[in-house]
């Protein structure tokens, strides 16, 4: 039986959507009070599932205190109490909501991947 488990972490973070290919007015438009000169900020609720089959021995499909380690060391340490559009992520995309959770889900993907080599 596979089993779906999620974890929660809170992280603050900073941002001003603004796009440099489109003209002020444009970005306006877009992202209205989200492109302040001088950003705003967020508290966001990071949620991490991870599946699978529960190991027979432990009674766990992942080591929760792993996780935990894996999260704070690769996306909390990074992103809590940052400007987003400082960070090299973001060096080429505007820090939306969006790309913020794709940019999570590459740097964890390869985290995983690292774990499984």
């Amino acid at each position: 039986m596979k089993v779906h488990l999620t974890r929660r972490y809170l992280f603050s973070a900073s941002h001003r959507l603004h796009c440099d290919g489109l003209s002020e007015s444009e970005n306006q438009a877009i992202y209205g009070k989200c492109n302040n000169p001088y950003g705003h900020g967020h508290n966001y609720a990071l949620e991490v599932t991870v599946s699978g089959q529960v190991e027979p021995g432990t009674g766990m499909i992942c080591n929760l205190s792993d996780l935990d380690h894996s999260v704070q060391r690769e996306v909390l340490e990074r992103f809590d109490h940052e400007n987003l559009n400082a960070c090299q992520e973001f060096a080429a995309t505007v820090p939306t909501t969006e790309n913020l959770s794709a940019a999570i889900f590459n740097i964890l993907q390869q985290r995983d991947r690292k774990s499984v080599v």
